[in-house]
């Protein structure tokens, strides 16, 4: 996928000797020697791990969310996908934020295999994010691509921009929470998400 540049056109996407040589540049910039044997191979290593860290630009969240199912059994309850590990990337340093996410959604009429959720929050997560867009974008592709009468998302996540650099707090974790439809008129069924969570 194309970057885009400040008036929306598309960015030419750098070669991967081109990804490389911008990683030798930074480690010549911290002062060490790219060419010292044990850091040699370091940036291949590197664009080959930031395939995966950003593996999510190139997956289409209408595909995961495209089959659905109707055989409900007439559950019209919400379904609930808690404690669903994730690992995003801070864009404003691209230090990773580590937690968990729930995702519940109320029917109606169809539903998605569950493992579904799992791989839409990855799909976003693997993007470069902040926290809080990133609650919202899951819960938006939800409404979008499955149109559910309710939608809840939370995100509990600890954030290393802040564990290892600037104020050093170890043990703040950061918690966004994102609701559509049913949940965000219904204080009840808010409360009943929060405490599934913590149950």
């Amino acid at each position: 996928m194309a970057t885009k540049g400040k008036n929306s056109a598309p960015l030419p996407r750098p070669s991967r000797s081109e990804a490389e040589a911008a990683v030798e540049t930074l480690i010549r910039w911290i002062g060490e020697d790219p060419k010292r044997p044990g850091i040699v191979e370091t940036p291949r290593r590197v664009v080959k791990a930031f395939d995966e860290y950003f593996e999510g630009y190139h997956v289409d969240p209408a595909a995961i969310l495209a089959k659905t199912f109707e055989e409900t059994g007439g559950y019209v309850a919400p379904v609930l996908v808690k404690h669903i590990e994730m690992e995003s990337r801070c864009e404003h340093h691209l230090a990773p934020f580590i937690g968990h996410a729930h995702v519940a959604y109320i029917p109606d009429g169809t539903i998605v295999g569950i493992s579904k959720l799992a791989r839409l929050v990855d799909v976003y997560a693997r993007r470069m994010q902040t926290q809080e867009r990133l609650t919202a974008e899951i819960a938006d592709a939800l409404q979008k691509h499955l149109k559910p009468k309710g939608i809840a998302v939370m995100i509990e996540a600890e954030h290393f921009c802040m564990k290892v650099r600037g104020v050093r707090k170890d043990h703040a974790a950061t918690v966004t929470s994102h609701f559509l439809g049913a949940y965000k008129k219904d204080a009840d069924l808010r409360q009943e998400f929060l405490r599934q969570i913590k149950g």
